[in-house]
C-alpha cells in the first residue's frame, strides 16, 4: 500500500480508534470526542476496517490504536495507515508495560505510546500533544529502571521487511556502506542500493541515520538458519 495516493484530510477533524475489544474501542472513541481539538470520533475492530474507513472517509486527525490485536501486532498497519493517511497522527496504546513495546511503537512510525491504565487526564495530555504535532511516549515505561538495557527482539517480518532486506538492515545498523554490504552478501552494489531504498521506505525513515534512531532499543532476530548476515 506504499504506492497508494494519500486520502484528503477532512473537516470536521475526527479520530479513528482501532481496538479489537468493542467496549474498549467505544469508550476510547467517546473519550476522544470530548477533546476540544476534535469534532468527531469513530471506532473499528480490525486493521482492515481501519484502512477501509480511511479510504472512504479521509484522513483522521488522530489514530489511536491498540498495539496488540487478535490478528497480531499492529506494526504493519501503522506503515500502511501512514501511506494512506500521511497527515494523521498515531498514538499507540497497550496494556503491556514492557519498555520494548514503546520502542517498537516508535520504530514503526507511531508518534506516541501510552499505557492503557493511565488516568484520563494523562490520556488527554498524550492525545492532545500528539494531535498538535508533538511526540509523547509514556515516561513511566520508557524511563523505568533498566529500560535502555532491555532490547526488544524483532524479526525482519515484524518490521515489514523481506529476509534479504533484514540481512541488509542488520549490516546497515553496523554502519557498513553499500559497497561493503554488497561484498558481504555477494550482491551487486546496485541491488543493495535498491534494497536500502525499499527498506528505508518501509521503516518510514528518510535516511540511514533516521533508521538507526528509529530502531534504537530493537535487536534484529533471525529465526531461520541461514538468514543472519555473514560476519563482516
Amino acid at each position: 500500500m506504499n504506492s497508494t495516493a494519500p486520502c484528503p484530510l477532512p473537516e470536521p477533524r475526527y479520530a479513528l480508534v482501532l481496538d479489537d475489544h468493542p467496549l474498549v474501542a467505544r469508550g476510547m472513541s467517546e473519550f476522544l470526542r470530548q477533546l476540544p481539538c476534535l469534532q468527531d470520533s469513530v471506532f473499528v475492530n480490525t486493521t482492515e476496517e481501519a484502512l477501509r474507513t480511511i479510504a472512504t472517509r479521509g484522513q483522521p486527525a488522530l489514530t489511536l490504536m491498540d498495539f496488540w490485536l487478535a490478528e497480531g501486532p499492529t506494526t504493519h498497519c501503522v506503515r500502511d495507515l501512514l501511506a494512506l493517511a500521511p497527515q494523521t497522527r498515531v498514538l499507540m496504546v497497550s496494556g503491556d508495560n514492557h519498555p520494548g513495546i514503546a520502542l517498537k511503537a516508535r520504530s514503526c512510525g507511531a508518534h506516541g505510546f501510552i499505557h492503557k491504565q493511565r488516568c484520563p487526564e494523562v490520556f488527554a495530555q498524550a492525545a492532545t500533544a500528539v494531535l498538535q504535532g508533538g511526540i509523547w511516549f509514556d515516561e513511566e515505561i520508557v524511563a523505568s529502571p533498566g529500560a535502555q538495557l532491555r532490547e526488544l527482539p524483532m524479526s525482519p517480518a515484524e518490521l515489514g521487511l523481506t529476509p534479504r532486506q533484514g540481512q541488509i538492515l542488520a549490516l546497515l545498523l553496523e554502519g557498513l556502506p553499500n559497497k561493503h554490504i554488497a561484498a558481504t552478501l555477494n550482491l551487486s552494489e546496485h541491488t543493495v542500493k535498491e534494497h536500502v531504498t525499499a527498506l528505508l521506505g518501509k521503516l518510514g525513515a528518510r535516511n540511514r541515520v533516521e533508521a538507526i534512531s528509529r530502531l534504537r532499543g530493537v535487536r534484529l532476530e533471525f529465526q531461520a538458519q541461514g538468514l543472519a548476515p555473514a560476519a563482516s
